[in-house]
């Protein structure tokens, strides 16, 4: 009986280890998928923080961009108003330069048509006399 107490004895412990090994694996399964889940669910969380980090990134992004357009664009604004003023008085001293440079040109030429219709006409005078005295037989 010794023999068969030993085996009956042999026979539960691998029974009883066939069975612990069989809920073991249900066990490592079990865990497995919840681990999954738990791994799923953390790479949510992970890509939904990096889609809100990029999002934020981006928004920051585009404030920084329309702070410095609007920065440029004044900037620009105001030197092109300088540049506007500055042609302007440019502008007005060259016609005022052009203007008083005509003036002369013009004095210069009424002067100098009065001389000359002066001359003319004591040219036309002298060559009148000298007419009429040929004409007269003088």
């Amino acid at each position: 009986m010794r023999h068969t107490g030993f085996a009956v004895l042999a026979l539960g412990v691998v029974v009883s280890a066939g069975s612990l090994m069989a809920q073991t694996a249900k066990q490592d399964m079990k865990d497995a998928g919840h681990d999954t889940a738990k791994a799923t669910k953390n790479t949510g969380h992970a890509i939904a923080k990096g889609t809100e980090t990029g999002y934020d990134k981006t928004k920051e992004g585009t404030v920084k961009a329309a702070h410095a357009t609007e920065h440029g664009t004044k900037t620009a604004a105001e030197k092109t108003k300088d540049g506007t003023v500055t042609a302007a008085h440019a502008t007005a001293h060259g016609t005022k330069v052009a203007a008083e440079k005509t003036k002369e040109g013009t004095v210069k030429a009424a002067d100098a048509t009065a001389h000359g219709t002066k001359v003319a006409a004591h040219k036309t005078k002298v060559g009148t006399e000298k007419m009429a005295d040929k004409v007269d037989g003088k």
